[in-house]
């Protein structure tokens, strides 16, 4: 029997969009995160749709990103962005509270974590 996805533990597309929701809405609501919230567009509709869009995928769910996009191929599309560490940092304080208030299970959480530090680290392109 396979094991499930993340998709699946964290209770799917409902989940997964209400994670991407709080996310956005601690980006626009913590002053400490005002320089991150600048490098997006003053609505952050379509932000919230293309972040949901990837995770789903992300997550093991359905590739919506994929499928309207094409690869991600996230690097690329954040290197028009100055990245540094303050930034990364940002963006990890976002999803880290968001991940606190959504997601029951500490191992899960923890995982998802590790995982989302990975992936803004690498995002990067500037040094501090």
């Amino acid at each position: 029997m396979n094991s499930p996805t993340v998709y699946e533990q964290i209770g799917g597309e409902t989940s997964v969009r209400r994670l991407v929701d709080r996310f956005y809405d601690l980006m626009s609501e913590l002053p400490e995160t005002s320089t991150i919230l600048a490098l997006h567009p003053e609505d952050l509709t379509e932000s919230r749709n293309k972040l949901f869009k990837f995770l789903s995928g992300f997550f093991g769910g359905p590739s919506l990103y994929i499928q309207e996009y094409g690869h991600p191929m996230l690097r690329a599309r954040h290197l028009p962005f100055p990245i540094g560490e303050s930034e990364r940092d940002q963006w990890l304080l976002c999803m880290n509270r968001a991940i606190d208030e959504q997601i029951d299970d500490p191992l899960l959480a923890s995982e998802l974590k590790m995982t989302f530090f990975r992936t803004a680290d690498h995002m990067r392109n500037r040094p501090g």
